[in-house]
């Protein structure tokens, strides 16, 4: 069964604090989706926003706090082209994940990615 999520509601704006750009833009889920989920919108909304001007602020990490997209660094310029690119990221996320597929392919097994890790130096 796949997981599916939508666009519940209107957003609503907080501003920042002093010193940031933009407003904190939320916006009302379906639901509270799982990680799996969440990982492919962010990666859905940033291949939705590239090309676009004004995102330069705009902080998509993290997007998905409980039942909410959470944007912060929303600019005036880029709000009005926003809306379809978060309902494209949406619909292309709900595409992309299936709760019965296997998972994804790696490039490597993890074995070798913790041998890589251990070499990483942390002083």
């Amino acid at each position: 069964m796949s997981e599916t999520h939508h666009i519940a509601g209107a957003a609503h704006g907080e501003p920042l604090a002093a010193g940031r750009v933009g407003a904190r833009v939320r916006v009302p889920l379906s639901g509270a989706p799982s990680p799996r989920w969440s990982r492919a919108l962010s990666a859905q909304l940033a291949n939705a926003l590239t090309g676009h001007a004004a995102v330069g602020h705009l902080r998509i990490d993290g997007i998905v706090q409980g039942s909410d997209l959470v944007l912060d660094g929303v600019e005036e310029a880029e709000a009005p082209r926003l809306g379809a690119c978060l309902e494209r990221a949406v619909s292309a996320a709900n595409a992309s994940v299936d709760a019965d597929a296997a998972p994804s392919p790696t490039n490597m097994p993890r074995d070798r990615a913790e041998r890589i890790a251990t070499d990483v130096r942390l002083d």
